[in-house]
């Protein structure tokens, strides 16, 4: 443990192998593979892209802290919401209270061996404010921008482990991650926050252009099924289109410390007067 950890604070980000059982992986991936079999309606289906701003308009993923909300590829469904493929290759992603209100996702969500990685870093008091299920499916999982996660949940002090586990082989083919070492030394770049334009149909809005990162800083991270990468919330990192025949699912939740913090009121995702985010040291 001491050498991942040493990695991950000289580098930003750390692999960890085998985190998860084969038949762990399996439950957790029969879990996300359900949601492909009982859709929205059409009407209410929602793409998600981080090259597109199609959810900075819309309720739906700006009030999903405390739900289960499901969101398409772009390329998955046409105008009218009828879906252009078949419907286990259609989700971006499924979030972002799986971890509360999913049974399989809480159980591992809350597992021992995450709470002794936020240990063994230093959190007193973490709470997780959100996971995702990721699919990524053959042919049309779409790319991911590259970004910073603290971009999306800042705190002050910043405080932020993204814990991103491999439900598959990820490779250099359908997707696997790629990270700038190092760059999580350099503060954060800009944020993705509620619009203070109360006119405006944008609901949400970065505060600052997009930074320009020379390609070649990046280096890919392909990881085996059942491994964990574990991410720092200011090291910047991206994902390519899965172009491969072969799917990348992933289960990711992020971990931010309560004590002696303050969670940023403009985020995006926001506890709700009835809904906290739940502590990872005294939930089950």
């Amino acid at each position: 443990m001491h050498d991942i950890l040493s990695h991950y604070r000289n580098d930003g980000y750390a692999i960890i192998e085998d985190f998860f059982s084969a038949s762990e992986v399996e439950e957790l991936r029969h879990a996300g593979e359900e949601f492909t079999k009982n859709l929205p309606d059409e009407s209410e289906r929602t793409i998600f892209s981080t090259t597109k701003s199609e959810q900075a308009s819309k309720n739906y993923f700006l009030e999903s802290a405390d739900k289960v909300r499901i969101f398409f590829e772009a390329d998955a469904l046409d105008e009218n919401g009828k879906l252009k493929c078949d419907s286990s290759l259609a989700l971006n992603k499924v979030g972002h209270a799986l971890h509360y209100l999913h049974p399989v996702f809480r159980k591992y969500s809350f597992d021992e061996r995450i709470k002794e990685i936020c240990f063994q870093l230093g959190y007193q008091d973490p709470v997780i404010p959100q996971s995702m299920y990721i699919y990524k499916n053959p042919g049309v999982g779409s790319e991911v921008k590259s970004h910073q996660d603290a971009s999306y949940l800042y705190t002050e002090p910043l405080a932020l482990t993204g814990f991103w586990f491999a439900l598959d082989d990820a490779t250099l083919e359908n997707g696997c991650l790629w990270m700038i070492p190092g760059s999580h030394n350099g503060g954060v770049h800009r944020r993705f926050i509620r619009n203070p334009d109360k006119e405006s149909k944008e609901l949400l809005v970065y505060d600052r252009s997009e930074p320009i990162y020379q390609k070649s800083a990046f280096v890919p991270v392909p990881v085996k099924k059942g491994s964990c990468v574990l991410i720092d919330g200011l090291v910047v990192h991206r994902s390519e289109n899965n172009k491969s025949n072969l799917p990348r699912h992933a289960y990711t939740l992020h971990v931010i410390e309560q004590q002696n913090t303050v969670y940023s009121p403009d985020n995006w995702l926001q506890p709700t007067n009835d809904y906290s985010f739940p502590s990872l040291y005294r939930n089950n």
